[in-house]
């Protein structure tokens, strides 16, 4: 994988102590780690409703020690901020041709030398959706790594590391274990997110 911000030393050190900072003057909680012994997962990040998620989760991902790569849009990594956001962890997605997606990230994962959490959001976009896209649970599958849940509630300016979940191969009864978990989070646009089981 590419070289980000939060492999990048000085920048690191400083951005942390920013991070840090930042969330704890404007009344945020973080809660929740990484267990110990987990260097690669797939981070589930929800409710995804604003664009204000990427860099709050990029603050939250400073303040825990990751080292997040997260999927976007491809409009996103255009000429000029094509280098900014993959130094940021971005890795650019087409979602027209998105065919061997699932595969490469479980390929990228099982090559990586290095801590990985592969953030991914399960809505696949900002707008209100009825069914959640199940790609992350395949790549979790697949690579055989955890299955860490993260969220953002901004009414209560509450954020984290959420339980970890073992894939079993049983996709419904993993996703209402998943679903059920993030029912009571409010996304910064809450009418947007949906997580009935």
């Amino acid at each position: 994988m590419h070289t980000t911000i939060f492999n990048t030393p000085i920048v690191n050190a400083c951005l942390r102590r920013i991070s840090v900072w930042f969330l704890r003057v404007t009344g945020w909680t973080v809660e929740g780690a990484l267990p110990a012994g987990v260097e690669k997962c797939v981070l589930i990040a929800a409710p995804h409703t604003s664009n204000w998620d990427l860099p709050y989760m990029l603050m939250v991902a400073y303040h825990r020690g990751l080292h997040p790569y997260w999927m976007g849009k491809a409009s996103i990594f255009y000429f000029p901020f094509r280098q900014l956001m993959m130094w940021l962890g971005g890795i650019s997605v087409n979602r027209a041709q998105s065919n061997n997606l699932v595969a490469s990230s479980v390929d990228a994962i099982r090559m990586a030398t290095r801590p990985l959490q592969l953030v991914v959001t399960p809505e696949g976009t900002r707008s209100k959706v009825r069914r959640w896209k199940t790609g992350f649970y395949y790549i979790a599958l697949g690579a055989n790594v955890p299955i860490v849940m993260a969220y953002m509630d901004y009414e209560r300016k509450l954020t984290g590391l959420g339980p970890v979940l073992i894939p079993t191969g049983d996709l419904e009864a993993d996703m209402k274990i998943i679903k059920a978990f993030y029912a009571p989070f409010k996304g910064k646009n809450a009418s947007q997110f949906e997580a009935e089981t």
